[in-house]
């Protein structure tokens, strides 16, 4: 019978860790982006759409829950340079989603959560290749 070094428990237990936190944030990042269709279309939106129907405000509520993702992806060993990449999607999806109507129509189409949880993916997968290269 042998027994899993604490070392090794540890590291399934951060593994076990990320992958929440990560499932956590793809389903925020779809709620806030692609939660819901326009009928007949394959047009998604979601709360992010939504609340940039009250221009400013609405855009810079949604701003501040985006900003969540971000931190977690700090919290998760993302470099510097990709939080800037990810911080700039989300400046942008507000300074473009507070115009009013055009920023609705643009808030859809451009859905700067689902950019940054790919970009924090693509990021993670890397870093488990170079530890774990095949």
């Amino acid at each position: 019978m042998s027994m899993a070094s604490p070392y090794a428990r540890r590291a399934r237990a951060d593994t076990f860790d990320r992958l929440e936190r990560l499932d956590r944030l793809r389903r925020l990042a779809r709620l806030l982006d692609s939660r819901w269709t326009i009928p007949g279309t394959r047009i998604g939106f979601g709360l992010d759409g939504i609340a940039s129907l009250v221009p400013v405000a609405g855009g810079t509520l949604t701003a501040l829950v985006s900003l969540h993702v971000l931190d977690e992806a700090r919290r998760l060993g993302v470099p510097k340079r990709l939080i800037a990449r990810m911080l700039g999607n989300i400046a942008f999806d507000w300074a473009a989603g507070s115009i009013p109507v055009i920023g609705t129509i643009f808030d859809i189409a451009f859905k700067s959560n689902l950019r940054n949880l790919r970009l924090l993916e693509r990021h993670l997968e890397d870093s488990v290749r170079v530890v774990n290269p095949r």
